[in-house]
Order: structure tokens, then C-alpha cells, then sequence
């Protein structure tokens, strides 16, 4: 009974979750939403059905057949990709099992390592059978065909809400298209359009039976249905499952779609959904969910335009406009000093970022910054010395492009200061080209973006490119993430935040609660961003005003400050929190010094304003572990007698 019981609180979590966030979705689609429509103008304009390639004459990758190609790729590469297929060749395929799929709804497990290991096993196989040629691999890929065939679903399971049975178990008769059904469709497509003629000389059904379930448990459902919410049809604003689930099912139609006509509308209809995450967005091209998460959304977004440019000979083409523009050059932007960017939301405090996608942007949007940046990227992830990652078409690609990157000039991006009117987030440094001395980024917002926190008027600070106030990012994701209960979660809440609590009150989530009369100035000497938090917080917070201000005095000091005014006292404290992967210490009342990788600074108070409490956080969560291994810190500065009007002022100075 206490299994059931727990069962059926998962499954009313994950029905809040949908509500959650299609109420999340509605409120940023009313701030955001332009009927801009950029791809089907386009499309209407270069007449689509007349200029589609119908055939795959478009792909111009090499095939199985272009012997000449993968011999000719580097012997530490080629010995690298057959190395890991070689590891597959004695692969006992493991069935996905109703436990696996229950596990979610029983402890919120996702269980992601049960459907990516044969994922894993497929691409590697596939891979080392085009670069070694020689039939080896090719029984194993056969049976990696034949184990996906045999399989209910290809998706995650804690993405079932979207069928209409109970979630816990994927209904074969209810096929429904998420992000993993996404990403096995890709490579499963892939595989059948490079080897079907070989599977044709083993047994005819082998390629049949592959294109027949693609159709049914893919492709059909995809271009039969609109209600599927990342499509963006029923209104909302889509978020990275557009671009990401769009690029997949657009690889897929180009390569098993016989039919031109059918063809041309499969292309028109992920060109329209494609639309609505491009009219969700802001005219200044800032993700607000993260740089991490612009590889599944602004980088997706690229390659789905660049195959449209291909299978158009060309003619559609809309790297010209602003917003296209603007969605790739936010992501050098707010870069840090890589692998460090700004990671508001839940977004990771580190990414290397797909610098292939970099690269090819810029060279898409003629922005030689952001080509650069990517041949950069490539460098700092050892580009062509090791076999590569990633989808099936995106190793062959990135392989093609392997000498052009590696030999591009790599520069990394690090503009002196940006401000992303839309978004409200704003990020300046020292000096231009330098990760050395201080950079700060700040945001204002509203508590409904995209994987939002209650992070209204935080920052990060840097300095000499390592972490001191930083942005915890996000733990493991799990059935309680994405559901009713998702500020339940520590990482989420402002108070693990470098924001106040005020009368003991934390900021609220929703649309409702933002900032507002955000503003950014940057000069030579100086550069500040400013923003009333107060409608981030709750009626109980009795607060009126609470003007929250960042100031890089450059190669001085960085500055917070308050001022506030409140309607009212409660018995609760107020304090200003700040979150830190620094050690800190007090040195005299007044002064604390924090000690990063490689820096230390004092930061000054005024002890007769606030009192500071120093609380050092053990980190346990995986996730969070890869960034911040030896914990993390909160500074709570309490203040001392605040009254209904005050402030404060910290300054961070560096003591080398």
C-alpha cells in the first residue's frame, strides 16, 4: 500500500509538473511572443516546393562506399573509432525493462544510463564500421537494428505524460515523440540511409523492418500530430525541445521520406514549428536558459537552417536576420574565461560548448568573433586527436570539417561588456581580450523563464577567470525537477542565491514576480547594472523597494549594494546572502577574506549595518560535484536594527 501510495503522489506531481510549466510557458510567450515568422516567409517566398531537393542528391557527406574518405582519415583516429566498436563486438543487448521504465514514477530515478549505453553501442559500431570498411562491425549493427525494432519506445521515462495512459509504462499503441525518441530516430535514420544496401545483400527485412518502425514510432506520429507542446501549435513558448527534437525529425524525413510531395510538407511543418521558437524569443538573442542549454536550442536552431540551406541549393538562407544573428553571438558573450560562463537557471557552470556548431555559425552570420571562438573551442577540447562524440551525421560531419577547424586561427571571445536588454542579463570584465582581474554577470528577469530559479537580480563574480560568487546551477534532474515540487530543491530557491531574504522571506516563482527598471551602463572606468528586485518577493516580504546594484570599478574593485524600503517588520531576520566556492574567513569585524583557485580578496562591510555568518555547504549531488567538489559557502550578512529604510554596501578588493 505505501508503494501505491507513493506511486500515485509521483504521477499527481507529474500532472502539477505539465500545469507547472505550461502556465511558465504562457506567461513568458505573453512577454515575449512576436508573430516574427522568419522561416515560413522565407519559405513562401523562394516558393519551398519548388525548390526542395527531393532526393538525397542534397547530402554531401560521404558514405559507406567512399573508401577513399575514411582511409584517409588520421591512423590515431581510425584505430581510436575501432577500438570502441571492438568493444561492442561480444555486446549482449539489454532489454529495457518495465522496471526501468517504473523506476521514475517509484523514486524519481530517470534511469538515463539504461537507454544512452546501447545508444553508446550503436554509434560506436557504426562508426568503426565506416572507417575500417571491412564487414566486421556489421552483424552487430544488425542486431542493434533488430533490438530497436523489437523495443515499445525510444524515449526517457520520465517523459510519458505525453501519451494519454498513466505514465510508469510506454503504451505501444499511443507512439509519442520526445527527446529521446528524437535522438535514436537520428541515428537509427542514419544508419539505415549508409547501410541499407549492405543489410539488403544479409536479409531484405533487415532495412524494411528498420524504415517501418522509424515510420510508425517517429515520423508518422510526428507529422500526424500538433499537440505535442514543444512543437509550439497550441501556443506557449517553446523552449530547446523545438530545435532539438525539429533538427532530429528533419534529418529523418530528408532520408527516409520517398514521397516529394509528403516530403515538402514533413520540411514545411518543422519549418513553422521551428517559427514558434523563433517568435518566443527576444529581439537580443539571449537564452535564458543558459549557454549550456544553447546547444540544444540556439546551436540546434543553426543546424536545422543550415540543412534547410542545403536541401534548398542555397536559396533558403536567413543568416542575415538580426535575430538569427543575435541567438548565435549571445553564447561567446557571456562566455567567462572557458569553460566558464555564465550559468544562470539550470544551467552548468561549465560547457565546452559544440565547437564545430560555434564555428560554422559564425562563419554562417559572417562574425569572425564567433568563428574564432569555435576553432578556439575545438583547440581547447584537443580537436582531431582523439576519435569524436556525438550523433551519428554529426561525427561525419564534424570529421569532414576536421582539418578546416583544426587548422582555422582560435581566438577566445572575452568583449569587454554586453547588456541583453530583453533577457536583462548584462556581464562586463576588466579589460577587453583579458579573462585577468574581475567579471561580472548579472540578470533581472522574471521567476518564469525557461528552467527557471528564483534568481531575480543575482550576479557571478570571477576573477582571473575562477569562480568566487558564483551560481550553483542545478543538481541531478529527477521526477521532482520538473514537477509542482520543484522549489523544494535547494539550488532552485533565491536563498542559495546572492540575494537578499527580506523579513525572512524568500522570492516567489512565477510570471508575476520580476524586476523591474533593470538598467546597464558601461564606461571605460566603470561599469554597473542596477534593478529593483522588490516584485520578485512575495506580498509577506512587506517589502516596496529593494534596488539591488552590481559596480565593476575596472581593475579596482567590485561593488554590492542595497537600498531598500519596506512596508512593514516581521520577527524575521533580513540578511544578504552570498554563495561562494571561495574559503572564507573573518579577519576583524568589518573584513572577510575569501580564497579561490589562485586569488584571494577581502571583502569589506559595514559591521555596524550588518553581521555576517559564514556556513560552509558539503557537496554531495553528482551533478553539482563536477563544479564544485569541495563544497561551497553562504555568507549570510544579517542586518543589525535595518528599520523600514536602509542599505548596504560590500566591496571586493583583491589582496595581490
Amino acid at each position: 500500500m505505501k508503494t501505491l501510495t507513493s506511486g500515485l503522489k509521483t504521477l499527481l506531481s507529474l500532472c502539477f509538473a505539465l500545469i507547472f510549466f505550461t502556465a511558465s510557458n504562457l506567461a513568458s510567450a505573453e512577454l515575449t511572443n512576436k508573430e516574427r515568422n522568419i522561416l515560413a516567409n522565407k519559405a513562401k517566398a523562394i516558393d519551398l516546393a519548388k525548390v526542395l531537393i527531393t532526393d538525397n542528391s542534397w547530402n554531401k557527406l560521404p558514405e559507406y562506399k567512399n573508401r577513399q574518405f575514411w582511409q584517409n582519415l588520421p591512423a590515431n583516429i581510425r584505430e581510436e573509432y575501432i577500438t570502441k566498436a571492438e568493444a561492442y563486438l561480444a555486446y549482449n543487448w539489454p532489454v529495457v525493462k518495465a522496471t526501468d521504465y517504473l523506476e521514475f514514477i517509484r523514486s524519481g530515478d530517470r534511469r538515463q544510463g539504461v537507454y544512452s549505453a546501447c545508444s553508446n553501442a550503436l554509434i560506436s559500431l557504426v562508426m568503426g564500421e565506416l572507417v575500417e570498411g571491412k564487414g566486421r562491425f556489421m552483424d552487430q549493427i544488425i542486431n542493434a537494428v533488430w533490438y530497436y525494432s523489437e523495443q515499445t519506445w525510444w524515449g526517457w521515462s520520465a517523459h510519458l505524460y505525453f501519451q494519454e495512459s498513466s505514465p510508469g509504462l510506454p503504451d505501444i499503441n499511443d507512439p509519442t515523440v520526445d527527446l529521446g525518441v528524437g535522438e535514436v530516430t537520428n541515428n537509427l535514420s542514419w544508419t539505415w540511409y549508409l547501410f541499407k544496401e549492405e543489410f539488403d545483400k544479409v536479409h531484405p527485412l533487415i532495412s524494411r523492418r528498420l524504415k517501418q518502425e522509424i515510420m510508425n514510432k517517429a515520423l508518422i506520429p510526428y507529422f500526424t500530430r500538433d499537440d505535442f507542446g514543444y512543437m509550439g501549435f497550441k501556443g506557449g513558448r517553446p523552449n530547446n525541445w523545438n530545435p532539438w527534437v525539429n533538427y532530429n525529425m528533419l534529418n529523418c524525413f530528408l532520408l527516409l521520406e520517398s514521397d516529394p510531395s509528403k516530403k515538402v510538407a514533413e520540411v514545411q511543418k518543422i519549418i513553422n514549428s521551428l517559427d514558434k521558437f523563433l517568435n518566443g524569443y527576444s529581439d537580443d538573442g539571449g537564452c535564458d536558459e543558459g549557454p549550456s542549454y544553447w546547444g540544444a536550442a540556439g546551436a540546434l536552431l543553426y543546424e536545422s537552417l543550415e540543412i534547410l540551406q542545403d536541401v534548398t541549393n542555397g536559396k533558403f538562407d536567413v543568416f542575415d536576420d538580426p535575430l538569427v544573428q543575435n541567438i548565435g553571438k549571445y553564447f561567446y558573450k557571456v562566455n567567462i574565461h572557458a569553460p566558464y560562463f555564465i550559468n544562470f537557471a539550470d544551467a552548468d557552470a561549465t560547457t565546452g560548448g559544440n565547437a564545430s556548431s560555434v564555428y560554422r555559425y559564425g562563419k554562417a552570420i559572417k562574425d569572425i568573433q564567433m568563428q574564432q571562438f569555435g576553432a578556439y573551442l575545438a583547440k581547447l577540447g584537443n580537436w582531431g586527436e582523439h576519435s569524436l562524440g556525438g550523433k551519428i551525421s554529426d561525427q561525419i560531419k564534424n570529421l569532414v570539417l576536421l582539418d578546416e577547424i583544426r587548422n582555422a586561427e582560435g581566438r577566445e571571445v572575452l568583449v569587454a561588456d554586453f547588456w541583453l536588454p530583453d533577457t536583462e542579463v548584462a556581464g562586463a570584465r576588466d579589460k577587453e581580450g583579458s579573462f585577468m582581474g574581475f567579471f561580472f554577470g548579472a540578470k533581472g528577469g522574471f521567476n518564469a523563464e525557461s528552467h527557471n530559479h528564483n534568481d531575480v537580480g543575482s550576479c557571478v563574480m570571477y576573477y582571473d577567470g575562477k569562480p568566487c560568487l558564483i551560481d550553483l546551477g542545478r543538481e541531478e534532474y529527477n521526477s521532482k525537477t520538473f514537477s509542482s515540487r520543484r522549489y523544494e530543491i535547494w539550488t532552485m530557491q533565491s536563498g542559495y542565491h546572492n540575494l537578499p531574504f527580506i523579513n525572512g522571506i524568500e522570492q516567489k516563482d512565477g510570471a508575476g514576480f520580476k524586476a523591474k527598471n533593470s538598467t546597464f551602463t558601461a564606461k571605460a572606468k566603470a561599469a554597473t547594472f542596477s534593478t529593483d528586485i522588490a516584485g520578485a518577493y512575495p506580498r509577506e516580504a512587506k517589502v516596496k523597494s529593494w534596488v539591488r546594484s552590481y559596480t565593476l570599478n575596472r581593475s579596482k574593485s567590485f561593488v554590492i549594494s542595497d537600498k531598500f524600503e519596506l512596508s512593514g517588520m516581521s520577527k524575521l531576520n533580513t540578511s544578504s546572502n552570498l554563495i561562494t566556492y571561495c574559503k572564507v574567513s573573518e579577519v576583524k569585524p568589518g573584513l572577510l577574506k575569501f580564497i579561490g583557485d589562485g586569488f584571494s580578496m577581502n571583502m569589506s562591510y559595514n559591521p555596524k549595518v550588518v553581521a555576517p555568518e559564514i556556513e560552509f555547504i558539503e557537496v554531495t549531488d553528482r551533478s553539482l560535484k563536477r563544479y564544485w567538489p569541495n563544497g561551497v559557502t553562504r555568507v549570510k550578512l544579517e542586518f543589525i536594527n535595518s528599520g523600514l529604510k536602509g542599505g548596504q554596501v560590500v566591496t571586493f578588493t583583491p589582496t595581490k
